[in-house]
């Protein structure tokens, strides 16, 4: 079994790690675009031609299913991908999860890229799925860059600057940019009020990870055994995971990488 994750940089780590936690015996291929990061300041259409190339990258090691681990690749490319690569290879695409956390009833804070924050995809998802929640977009600049670096002084200001502005009562906060799933514990002590009930946080990992099983009739099994390869492709070249990646827990499970082949 074999399963690929594609974005542009290391905000894939957070369904790696879910994929490697439910199948251990998965083989992984991570296709990454360090020549064309970040993704999220191009134009849609250039956006859609790197994840192409990227993906076609990752399909050519012939994987089971692609997942696109980004939120703004699956905004703008996921059609495209899902045109060139279905019905053969099943692409999934990661969305914020605002429908199981509007579920929870209380206020929601969502939490994503000032590009990402007020856009007409966002909005949509709110109005289709937020029911009768009240929802607080969140623009959070800098954040998915500092995480990208694993720079920590530049991780805390961005979450203390976001987390100001996110109102008081709110009880609920989705993750709505996937390099955010990797400083989690940081948000939630950031956001946490004294007193207050745990924050819930919602990202979408699991959810992508479980997706992508059910895509390809495979059932979950944690206990099977830990000998799944892992092949990272940057922007088409085999190599390793970046330097960062071993800042994060998610980073440090996916320890045995095996070369491209």
């Amino acid at each position: 079994m074999k399963i690929a994750l594609m974005d542009s940089g290391i905000g894939l780590l957070a369904a790696t790690a879910a994929v490697r936690r439910l199948r251990p015996d998965a083989d992984l291929i991570l296709s990454l675009d360090p020549d064309g990061m970040p993704w999220g300041p191009r134009t849609p259409e250039d956006l859609t031609r790197r994840a192409l190339a990227v993906a076609e990258a990752a399909a050519a090691h012939r994987p089971d299913a692609l997942i696109v681990g980004c939120n703004t690749a699956t905004v703008h490319a996921l059609p495209a991908l899902r045109a060139r690569f279905e019905p053969v290879l099943p692409v999934i695409g990661t969305v914020p999860a605002i429908k199981p956390a509007a579920a929870g009833g209380g206020p929601v804070a969502i939490w994503a890229t000032p590009a990402t924050t007020g856009s007409a995809y966002q909005r949509g998802l709110i109005e289709e799925f937020g029911g009768d929640a009240v929802v607080t977009e969140v623009p959070c600049p800098g954040l998915a860059d500092a995480v990208e670096h694993a720079d920590e002084a530049a991780i805390d200001a961005a979450v203390d600057a976001a987390a100001g502005l996110t109102p008081d009562g709110v009880t609920t906060v989705v993750l709505g940019c996937t390099h955010y799933e990797l400083v989690a514990e940081g948000i939630r002590a950031a956001v946490q009020r004294p007193g207050a009930p745990r924050l819930v946080l919602h990202g979408s990992a699991g959810a992508v990870a479980a997706q992508a099983l059910r895509r390809i009739g495979v059932r979950p099994d944690p206990g099977a055994p830990a000998q799944g390869t892992l092949t990272v492709l940057l922007s088409g070249r085999a190599g390793v995971l970046p330097a960062p990646a071993s800042a994060y827990e998610e980073g440090r499970l996916l320890r045995a990488v095996a070369p491209a082949r």
